[in-house]
């Protein structure tokens, strides 16, 4: 008895030793937030219409759009892996139906507008592996120039008539995307 009592101390001892070994990661350079519609959805443990999850780079004293981002290069909308767009219902997005589902987010930076890209593939890191082929929407829309530059990457999805909007903005642009929910 007294063996085991002992052999169940060490192993007690060795299980707290490797528990203080564990290196812990400090905080991303481009942490990973999320966004839902309606905003009050996780608040009000209610399901959501859609969720959006990314990582915001921050821009650091850069300029983002047209040097860092480069025009006309497909961008992923953020840092790290690919963003995922979650529509929890049928929407409309460009005129075009976009079934239920998790979907990554892309865009195609301008200096006067912006295509934004819903493509089916998902669990990629950044667009290093985008594929046109996946693309399930693709729609044009304006920038608007912000008056004060937006430190992070930031997405929100603000409530419309027949829907939502994603309004995305960094540095001193900011863009909207329409999406109608069926």
């Amino acid at each position: 008895m007294k063996k085991l009592a002992l052999l169940a101390f060490f192993a007690l001892i060795t299980f707290a030793v490797d528990a203080q070994d564990v290196k812990f990661p400090g905080l991303d350079g481009s942490p990973a937030d999320l966004a839902y519609f309606p905003s009050n959805a996780a608040q009000k443990n209610t399901a959501p219409d859609i969720k959006l999850v990314y990582s915001r780079p921050s821009k650091k004293g850069r300029a983002i759009f047209g040097e860092l981002e480069k025009y006309g290069v497909v961008y992923r909308l953020g840092a790290n892996e690919s963003n995922e767009i979650t529509f929890f219902k049928d929407v409309t997005i460009g005129g075009k139906a976009v079934k239920a589902g998790t979907y990554s987010l892309f865009a195609i930076p301008n200096k006067d507008n912006w295509t934004i890209i819903i493509n089916s593939k998902i669990n990629s890191w950044g667009a290093y592996s985008y594929e046109v082929a996946k693309d399930v929407v693709r729609t044009d829309v304006p920038v608007k120039t912000l008056t004060a530059p937006v430190e992070a990457l930031a997405m929100i999805f603000t409530k419309t008539d027949n829907g939502a909007s994603l309004n995305i903005g960094w540095d001193t642009v900011s863009v909207a995307l329409p999406i109608t929910i069926k």
